[in-house]
């Protein structure tokens, strides 16, 4: 389910890490975090001079000078919110903010408002984004147990010569036995599915 606003956000004690280099733009940005409540730090050209990452509730990235190798994670897969600090709309820089999964922007030149929306739009956008992550990850890995399952029944009906239905009772009672889940049982057997397709699995298997 997405998440909602269920009040008027607020982001009093938030730190905020400003990736651009020193300018006027960056001045606007911190005199609009201390009036928010928020602490902001500045850092350029990486991140190794600002305190630990995990300390940071959101980004702001310059998207005309920056690069995918100032950060310590893959394109797209920032453990935080990332609000994009636009001024050129060229289609290579725009497509370079894309795929660091900006989560808002900020058009430059930066004035004395603007960052408290982006910071609402951001803040959102992350919590769906990171919510449909971990469904996509939770359906994936229920896919990988449905498949190990049905090819530890294939390999059941080939060791003895009986119906799907069989063999997945054979699966269970050897869950059963083993005092595992059916997923793991079912691993198992594959595991011991050798390249000639027979099995070095024993126990009546």
């Amino acid at each position: 389910m997405s998440p909602t606003l269920a009040h008027t956000p607020n982001f009093v004690g938030w730190r905020a890490l400003i990736l651009h280099r020193q300018h006027q733009n960056v001045d606007a940005l911190m005199a609009q975090c201390a009036r928010i409540g928020i602490t902001a730090d500045q850092a350029w050209p990486t991140l190794e001079n600002a305190v630990a990452i995990s300390d940071y509730r959101v980004l702001l990235i310059d998207a005309d000078m920056g690069y995918d190798e100032q950060f310590p994670w893959a394109p797209g897969l920032a453990p935080m919110p990332i609000i994009a600090l636009i001024g050129s709309e060229a289609p290579g820089r725009i497509a370079w903010t894309i795929g660091q999964g900006a989560d808002a922007q900020l058009l430059k030149p930066i004035g004395s408002a603007g960052l408290y929306s982006a910071l609402v739009v951001a803040s959102q956008a992350f919590l769906r984004r990171t919510a449909q992550m971990q469904e996509i990850t939770l359906l994936k890995d229920q896919l990988a147990k449905r498949q190990v399952v049905a090819q530890a029944t294939a390999i059941l009906m080939l060791k003895h010569s009986c119906d799907a239905e069989a063999a997945y009772g054979r699966l269970r009672k050897i869950a059963m036995a083993e005092r595992r889940s059916i997923e793991k049982a079912a691993a198992g057997i594959v595991a011991g599915f050798d390249a000639d397709g027979r099995t070095n699995v024993t126990n009546g298997r």
